[in-house]
């Protein structure tokens, strides 16, 4: 069965194969499509693949005309989780039957099938959901006796243009992926430059989260945190483009019940050594040089950056695809035909496009059509201190706080979680976070005397703590509906928000997900992590809550 004359005169085309092994079929694939004139515009492949974390994992590609998704699952539930429509499957010495009905209910129209050491069980199963196999049995063309969801339609040039609110991670994350993807973006910030508030601080953590019950923040988190640190190496890495150090970060135990706790993790979870280690406490010991009683998760991978150059560093791959205003002040949106229109405070239009993007963090809530987001604001002092009076650690340190290698002189202390609005530095958040300083080296007396220096910042989250990614939810149009795929829309506008703490490894995954969105990629994660994230999921909320008396 020749896959070229299928995907000839094609946009985009998407390739399910259940045999990534080494990746040569893949490579094999990606070679015959560079080299045929006639080839689609995009090809997306989605392979399975053996011996990564469990999970979607979003391979950065040299061509931003390819994508490459790799499925860490079983292929049962890898396709019941993906979100993509293949036009042709590669099946490969595959277990049972329950595989046909998950993999009918996404193939595309028309879809093309090519199979080896299919039993009759499985033939049978595949020709039971529509499946027609020609006279070998090796390929098979997909009937579909149910209309397929449509994928959003393949934009010409001319309108794949749009507006991103907000330079923080957030904004230029999406910028980045939008701009690879050929949109012309135009950026507008209230500030004069980018990362001016929470992205604004001198370092930020990157690491994974670990639970026992592998939860929906652990699997987003594992998956942003790999997808991040792929796509910082593309952009020049952690230490060289980006600012910081991929020293690694150890998380101490709170306590002895929390110890029990992980090495139960670490003994169910098996974590290859470079993802988490769990180390008892006088291999913690050793490591760091100081008290760890309780022992510690060991993130070899994980690091600091500080925000202001990863934003930078995205910013600067867009090229001249970017136009940005800064220094924008408040803007409010309006719609005029099918397009949004940014306007400054004065009147002034400062861009128009068919698509927006919302990066503002809390922001958001002064737009009208943004304002019932049940977004909040808390409160971040991290406190700047002279490196030469703490101990010189070797990595990132942290439990309830967090401490940084020097960096400059500097090392950085905190961060409070406060519910007021005051922006300045005060003596009281500065005590905090030299008293959780101390719990952390075991030291009553670092820290002491240390005058006051840091930077004030406010998170922006949601009450779930997940972020909003996806279209934005018409709040006054919403009615009684139960479903997230039925809440209307506000068209053309979209959410990156409410990345709480995790913005920087968050951001990056986020982006790509709202650009394969908009692009009708393959999803870089599972389905049911993309409704957790979808903005809609509080209109539901909101319905489903109950009413007070009267």
């Amino acid at each position: 069965m020749d896959l070229r004359a299928h995907w000839r005169g094609r946009e985009r085309y998407t390739v399910f194969d259940t045999r990534y092994g080494d990746g040569g079929h893949v490579r094999a694939l990606q070679e015959a499509w560079r080299a045929d004139p006639e080839r689609p515009a995009r090809l997306h492949i989605v392979a399975l693949a053996d011996g990564l974390l469990p999970g979607f994992h979003r391979i950065p590609q040299d061509d931003p005309r390819l994508t490459l998704t790799l499925l860490a699952a079983p292929l049962d539930t890898a396709l019941a989780q993906l979100g993509a429509q293949p036009d042709h499957v590669y099946l490969e010495d595959v277990a049972g039957a329950g595989f046909a009905w998950p993999l009918a209910r996404i193939a595309a129209s028309g879809a093309r099938l090519h199979a080896a050491n299919l039993d009759e069980e499985q033939r049978a199963a595949l020709q039971a959901q529509g499946f027609v196999f020609d006279g070998d049995g090796r390929g098979a063309v997909f009937a579909s006796r149910k209309p397929r969801l449509p994928l959003p339609p393949v934009l010409p040039p001319e309108h794949k243009r749009a507006l991103v609110i907000g330079a923080g991670l957030a904004g230029s994350a999406a910028c980045a992926s939008l701009c690879a993807r050929g949109w012309q973006v135009t950026l507008v910030e209230r500030h004069a430059a980018p990362a001016m508030e929470a992205s604004g601080n001198l370092a930020g953590i990157f690491m994974p989260l670990l639970s026992r019950d592998d939860n929906v923040p652990t699997r987003l988190t594992r998956a942003a945190y790999l997808y991040a640190l792929r796509a910082w190496r593309r952009l020049g890495g952690i230490g060289a483009a980006i600012e910081g150090q991929a020293c690694g970060v150890l998380q101490l135990a709170r306590d002895a019940g929390h110890a029990r706790v992980s090495r139960a993790i670490a003994g169910e979870a098996h974590y290859p050594p470079e993802y988490a280690r769990w180390l008892e406490a006088p291999e913690a010991e050793a490591l760091l040089g100081l008290p760890a009683p309780d022992g510690g998760w060991l993130f070899p991978e994980g690091g600091w950056a500080r925000p202001g150059s990863v934003c930078a560093a995205m910013l600067q791959s867009c090229g001249e695809r970017l136009v940005s205003r800064f220094g924008a002040g408040t803007v409010s949106l309006e719609r005029s035909g099918d397009e949004w229109r940014a306007r400054a405070a004065d009147g002034t239009v400062l861009a128009q496009a068919p698509t927006v993007v919302l990066a503002s963090g809390a922001g958001a809530r002064s737009l009208a059509q943004s304002r019932e987001l049940p977004l909040s604001s808390l409160r971040g002092q991290v406190s700047h201190l002279d490196s030469s009076k703490l101990p010189a650690l070797p990595l990132v340190l942290c439990r309830e706080a967090y401490l940084t290698p020097a960096a400059g002189g500097i090392a950085c202390a905190g961060a409070t979680y406060d519910l007021d609005a005051d922006p300045q530095l005060r003596v009281s958040s500065h005590q905090e976070n030299l008293e959780r300083l101390r719990g952390l080296v075991s030291d009553p007396h670092a820290g002491e005397g240390a005058p006051l220096a840091g930077r004030v910042g406010f998170r922006c989250v949601a009450p779930d703590r997940l972020p909003l990614v996806g279209r934005l939810p018409d709040f006054a149009a919403a009615g009684r509906t139960e479903r997230l795929r039925e809440v209307p829309r506000h068209p053309g506008l979209h959410a990156l928000l409410g990345y709480a703490s995790r913005g920087l490894i968050w951001a990056p995954l986020a982006a790509e997900l709202l650009a394969a969105q908009l692009e009708g990629e393959p999803l870089p994660l599972e389905t049911g992590l993309v409704d957790a994230l979808d903005p809609a999921r509080f209109v539901l909320r909101a319905r489903r809550a109950p009413r007070g008396p009267g």
